[in-house]
């Protein structure tokens, strides 16, 4: 996590989990110049799993932030230096320059990199990224302006800079060909065996090099929301789940007219005991993890040559958010009562809204259920919580009439919802599951336990 230097300590991603690779950082929650102790909280790092705060490994002043917010960076990588109070001293000595704080390869970034920290500017410091496009398209920092952290000039910031002055170049040479009567814009030849030059790409422009440049604003029509590291790192997932995944999808109808009977006369005195609103999900939860027992393959992932069929069964729960979705995981939900499920169930939501959730409440899931009936909803084809097999959706309950033996009555229902993966499920599998699940949710009734 940290490495000694003689300007100050390296502090780099932690190994957050066995499965992690890299991190994201959200936010920065200390800037340049602040003192920090040890264990305070430096900044926010997310992963594709969770959102954790890290705490400073070392005390001093946080001298130079190395990756952005919103930047990804690879486990072990640096992130950003600390002083250390006894490295003052050393510090001292050699005032840090942009040309120090860059990699040998980026050292000559460019007379006008030197200069934006010549006198009176010694404290400025930019990124290898910066310093790396500054020098390939030949940009004097010092006309950049700077939107992250204090003013800092991000990557960003610079290829914004070369667009806006690619634009600007291309607007000065179609006002030049009008003043050379060639309003259209036309190309004129140019003589056999010469080519003109200021009709050519700019070697400083990223369309010439293939580079990508940043999306442009939209109007007043419009409203551009820029995509937060959770968006983007749910946007891969699903990406990858529909990708490497073959889903197919089906449904079944199940009577929980008993479920609701036995909520209605558990929940007061659940509420009084416990002080946890029980809802349905529990009771769907435990019909759940019982069914899989009966039909483990449902518990399973694919692995190229072969389906591991998992022996424990850690239920993923769904939870959403104005902006990301989490699932957390109860483990062992087969080993747990209706009562049991519903204040792990609480705990999990007050901790996800608190943002206080751990890796290790994110990891080992095996099946995912979803509470999409909490949204009113009555169908619904989700996409699968890669790498597990399948996830089941359980639906708003509806009031309809129904044909119960030879009368009509009016019935409490809600659908089931089941996306599978097809290399590993066939329709008879998940049948036999959703089937069980049915009978689960319909054995429910008024004297059925709670704990």
């Amino acid at each position: 996590m940290a490495s000694k230097e003689k300007e100050g300590t390296v502090i780099t991603v932690p190994h957050l989990a066995e499965s992690l690779v890299s991190a994201t950082i959200g936010k920065w929650l200390k800037r340049p110049g602040e003192y920090v102790k040890e264990y305070d909280l430096l900044c926010e790092l997310m992963t594709n799993k969770v959102n954790v705060e890290m705490p400073s490994p070392v005390e001093g002043e946080l001298v130079d932030i190395l990756v952005e917010e919103g930047q990804e960076a690879d486990v072990g990588a640096p992130i950003c230096i600390i002083r250390e109070p006894h490295q003052s001293a050393v510090a001292e000595e050699r005032p840090a320059t942009a040309e120090a704080s860059a990699p040998s390869g980026q050292a000559s970034a460019g007379a006008s990199v030197r200069e934006a920290v010549g006198s009176g500017e010694q404290k400025i410091r930019y990124s290898p990224a910066v310093l790396h496009l500054a020098s390939e398209y030949q940009v004097d920092l010092r006309q950049v302006k700077g939107t992250g952290m204090n003013g800092r000039i991000t990557r960003i910031d610079v290829l914004n800079y070369v667009e806006e002055r690619r634009k600007v170049e291309g607007q000065s040479r179609h006002e030049s060909r009008i003043r050379q009567g060639n309003p259209a814009g036309a190309e004129k030849p140019s003589p056999a065996g010469t080519s003109d030059a200021s009709e050519k790409p700019a070697p400083s422009s990223p369309a010439a090099s293939g580079k990508s440049l940043p999306a442009p604003q939209l109007n007043a029509d419009g409203q551009a929301v820029p995509v937060t590291p959770i968006r983007r790192t749910i946007a891969a997932r699903m990406q990858q789940s529909v990708s490497e995944i073959p889903h197919a999808w089906m449904m079944i109808e199940a009577d929980v007219s008993g479920l609701v009977s036995l909520r209605h006369k558990w929940k007061e005195e659940f509420w009084r005991k416990e002080g946890v609103n029980l809802t349905y999900f529990p009771f769907v939860l435990k019909a759940v993890a019982a069914a899989i027992k009966q039909v483990p393959m449902m518990n399973s992932v694919w692995s190229e040559d072969r389906i591991i069929v998992k022996k424990d069964i850690h239920l993923s729960v769904a939870i959403g958010s104005e902006d990301s979705v989490v699932t957390p995981v109860i483990k062992h939900a087969d080993r747990k009562s209706v009562a049991g499920l519903a204040l792990e169930l609480d705990e999990l939501i007050t901790r996800s809204r608190k943002g206080r959730l751990t890796l290790s409440d994110l990891e080992g899931g095996t099946f995912t259920v979803n509470n999409t009936g909490a949204f009113g909803t009555v169908l619904t084809c989700p996409i699968i919580n890669y790498p597990q097999a399948a996830l089941m959706t359980f639906e708003s309950i509806v009031r309809r009439p129904v044909v119960v033996g030879e009368m009509i009555a009016v019935r409490s229902v809600a659908n089931l919802c089941l996306s599978l993966d097809h290399r590993i499920l066939d329709g008879m599998i998940c049948g036999k599951f959703m089937q069980q699940v049915k009978r689960n949710l319909e054995s429910y009734d008024r004297e059925s336990l709670l704990y």
